[in-house]
């Protein structure tokens, strides 16, 4: 077991390292692209940790409208409603690309959190975080432009910033997608997809996917 009492212990733990040793309390489960991890409206009974490949969340309105609320990748778990009692799905989850998954049983994922106060520490922390991020959109999608939403998610997804890296590849993504998650049209995205690339803020084409340059903060940034 880890403890938490020692501060080096706590700079070093490993959050991937510690899943992998929880033995039979979780499993590891494969997904081809394109493939329903659980649907809404079904069993809330599990929480799930990407290890490879990325996931796209939606939701659907009595209406069916069908929105994408966010798309997540290798380190970012989801389905963890059921640890706080959601009964439910309050969405859908699907590949975009194949995916390897750790699937941990709803308590076994709270009989860790209790026995683990790191690992606990370090999942509360994800949460909130990640709960920031999607204030942050809701204030994106009251308050901004449909162009400054674009960009603002394309950095999101080409993960800007993160590694020091400045310029990221976003895999394959229909532009479908991009209005669901912009809230606009399709033909909006193209456009403003055309005119980002005339600009020199995003090259695309051919198999390599959408290359996104750091001078596209420009459009986040420009007031």
């Amino acid at each position: 077991m880890v403890k938490s009492g020692d501060p080096a212990r706590h700079e070093k733990f490993d959050p991937d390292a510690f899943l992998a040793t929880i033995g039979e309390v979780r499993r590891i489960v494969s997904f081809p692209k394109k493939h329903e991890v659980f649907a809404q409206g079904g069993l809330c009974d599990s929480v799930f940790y990407i290890q490879q490949g990325r996931i796209k969340l939606t939701v659907v309105s009595k209406q069916g409208k069908e929105a994408t609320i966010g798309i997540l990748n290798p380190g970012d778990f989801f389905g963890e409603g059921c640890v706080a009692g959601q009964p439910l799905r309050m969405l859908s989850a699907t590949t975009m690309t194949p995916c390897s998954l750790m699937k941990i049983e709803m308590q076994s994922m709270l009989d860790v959190l209790h026995r683990e106060s790191i690992f606990s520490d370090r999942f509360v922390a994800y949460l909130l975080q990640r709960n920031i991020r999607y204030e942050e959109d809701l204030v994106d999608q009251l308050f901004n432009s449909s162009e400054k939403r674009l960009a603002r998610i394309l950095l999101l997804l080409a993960n800007f910033g993160k590694e020091g890296r400045q310029e990221q590849v976003i895999p394959k993504m229909s532009q479908e997608t991009l209005a669901e998650m912009v809230g606009t049209t399709r033909s909006r995205v193209s456009f403003f997809l055309n005119r980002f690339r005339h600009l020199g803020f995003v090259e695309y084409g051919g198999s390599k996917g959408l290359q996104v340059h750091s001078s596209l903060l420009d459009i986040v940034l420009h007031d």
